[in-house]
């Protein structure tokens, strides 16, 4: 009985002297000066067109797509973006030559900015065009902060006909980096 009451009354001063241990005080103004800086890297853009669809008569025409980009439709994201860039790999193995268009859109579909790529014709090997990155800063960052589409048009060069039985295809990769700021 005794030895319980001695373990007891041990516990207790144990436990009080952990109450009353060191400790400093804690700044939470520290919070204030927090500064994030994530990075995001997604997907910007991706298709694959059949040479069979792009057929032409020799002369130069244009394939458009446009696509949705609302990105910057949510507040917290555009006041936080403080750069951007865009990475794109174009593949073509099709013996033509092709610009390809990138245009950055408002909502009343005006052209903000036209990003262009020379894509060389097919010659019987690999045909992989890695593009110097595009940067997004300042000014240029403001332009694509309105962007709410982004539409592609495909040039053909002038050459022989692509019709229905014409092989290969003409293929576009590419990346956004987003930086961020949160404060």
């Amino acid at each position: 009985m005794k030895s319980n009451s001695s373990r007891k009354i041990s516990s207790i001063i144990l436990l009080a002297f952990l109450f009353f241990s060191c400790s400093s005080d804690l700044d939470f103004d520290q919070v204030k000066d927090l500064k994030l800086e994530p990075v995001f890297v997604a997907n910007l853009a991706y298709f694959d067109i059949p040479a069979n669809q792009l057929i032409d008569d020799g002369g130069t025409n244009v394939y458009p797509d446009v696509r949705d980009f609302d990105i910057f439709k949510e507040k917290f994201f555009t006041e936080r973006l403080k750069k951007a860039e865009f990475d794109f790999e174009v593949e073509n193995n099709i013996n033509r030559a092709f610009v390809l268009n990138m245009l950055l859109l408002n909502d009343q579909n005006e052209v903000l900015q036209t990003i262009s790529f020379t894509v060389p014709s097919y010659k019987g090997t690999p045909n992989v065009i890695k593009y110097p990155t595009e940067v997004f800063e300042n000014a240029r960052l403001d332009l694509l902060k309105q962007t709410q589409k982004i539409g592609f048009v495909v040039v053909i060069a002038s050459g022989s006909p692509l019709n229905s039985q014409s092989e290969g295809n003409l293929k576009l990769r590419s990346s956004a980096t987003a930086y961020l700021v949160i404060e």
